[in-house]
């Protein structure tokens, strides 16, 4: 009996050890928050056809478990693209309103400066991707694989610097 209780002892002391010093999802050391504008000279898609002066300016607000995500795309200027939701980041779906091409959004929190992001129609993915923010929170990362309107499928990467 002695036996029984000092091994379930030893098992929750590495339990909470293991849980104490568990840095996964550990909250970043730099904030998020902010606005980040896009570098056109780092982005790239891979069927060569990265817009000419492309110009996204994105602002972030996270909390513990919540996206709010407000985005601008004035690369044609007489037309911006607006781009809003809020989601949790438990790779849950939540709905994605006012976009044509998607009508979900799912964010699951890979450590505390990754993140995977779906967007979908229906529960497909059109869009899936890795967002990555740099340690100093100067630059953000975003790549990954999706499905244009005319349903072709490219790969991208594109890169945001920090604006404030």
């Amino acid at each position: 009996m002695m036996k029984l209780a000092k091994t379930a002892a030893m098992g929750a002391a590495m339990m909470i050890a293991a849980v104490a010093c568990a840095p996964a999802m550990a909250k970043p050391a730099v904030s998020h928050d902010g606005k980040y504008v896009s570098n056109e000279a780092k982005s790239f898609w891979s069927n060569g056809e990265f817009p000419k002066g492309f110009k996204l300016s994105i602002d972030l607000k996270w909390t513990a478990n919540k996206l709010e995500y407000h985005a601008v795309n004035t690369t044609n200027p007489a037309k911006p693209y607006l781009n809003n939701f809020e989601a949790t980041l438990d790779d849950v779906a939540g709905p994605l309103h006012e976009n044509a091409r998607f009508n979900e959004i799912r964010i699951k929190k890979l450590d505390a400066d990754t993140y995977q992001v779906l967007e979908q129609k229906d529960g497909d993915v059109i869009v899936g991707q890795y967002w990555r923010f740099s340690p100093d929170g100067k630059t953000l990362v975003r790549w990954g694989v999706g499905k244009a309107p005319d349903g072709k499928s490219k790969a991208f990467l594109e890169w945001f610097d920090r604006a404030q």
